[in-house]
């Protein structure tokens, strides 16, 4: 088995998930270096989020490697990868709806950024600090007071950002980012993950709004039944056969082309 890439912050090597004789992940290998954006697509089923589970340490690894920011991780649990730098963001939208967005997002810098034997009594500088530079880095500063309940989807999506952000991670995971956004709220979301690149932060995510992932990624995996059947461009990806195939359909594929061209 290859050791992986020491100098990728993220380095899975031979990584497999199991469901009794299905295989969910299989002897999956690819290679994160810092900064990037790497888009993850496919069918449903196709393994992205046991993917995402193994990775974050929310499913063990039936086999493979594991290596972030240069140590083994595999076995480790998903408090430990957070306090070491990697978030994740679910698909679904889930908030304490009682409370307002800051204090949602103060729960994430306070118990994301270190182990914390007893709750606080009150939130430190710091931690308050790193909470109101989330909710600036994706636009929310201004709503912050508002009871988390009464904002819109797309403002409960980028709070959800803003909570692991606070963090202060080296690696985001994004588990479709924006599903069920109208297409002016997927720009308002494309906006904030380039921006979120541009200060240095390395980004995996899983969509099937692929004109957001062809836009936002350099490189794309496609997965097929816990296999990659693609990495590479976004060019390269829409004329692939067997991507087409198994996943874009020809209608598809001629749509991105004409954008990855215009881009």
């Amino acid at each position: 088995m290859a050791a992986g890439n020491s100098a990728a912050l993220l380095s899975c090597q031979g990584v497999s998930k199991y469901y009794g004789a299905m295989a969910a992940v299989r002897a999956l290998s690819f290679d994160v270096r810092a900064g990037e954006i790497v888009g993850i697509g496919g069918p449903n089923g196709a393994g992205k989020t046991t993917l995402f589970d193994v990775i974050a340490g929310l499913q063990p690894a039936d086999a493979g490697s594991i290596l972030f920011n240069g140590e083994h991780v595999i076995t480790a649990s998903p408090q430990e990868l957070c306090h070491r730098g990697l978030a994740r963001v679910f698909q679904s939208v889930a908030a304490f709806d009682s409370m307002t967005l800051r204090e949602n997002v103060v729960i994430g810098a306070a118990y994301g950024h270190r182990l914390r034997l007893m709750p606080p009594l009150v939130f430190d500088r710091g931690t308050l600090a790193r909470a109101d530079r989330a909710l600036e880095a994706v636009g929310l500063r201004e709503r912050a007071e508002v009871p988390i309940r009464n904002l819109p989807i797309l403002d409960r999506k980028l709070a959800m950002f803003a909570s692991a952000l606070a963090t202060e991670p080296l690696l985001l995971l994004l588990d479709e980012p924006v599903g069920g956004l109208n297409p002016s709220e997927i720009d308002r979301v494309m906006k904030v993950v380039r921006s979120l690149s541009g200060r240095g932060l390395t980004i995996v995510l899983i969509e099937h709004v692929m004109r957001f992932m062809v836009q936002l990624c350099a490189r794309i995996i496609i997965m097929q039944h816990g296999e990659k059947i693609y990495e590479g461009s976004p060019e390269g990806m829409v004329r692939d056969p067997t991507v087409v195939s198994v996943y874009l359909g020809d209608a598809t594929a001629r749509r991105l082309s004409q954008l990855v061209a215009a881009s």
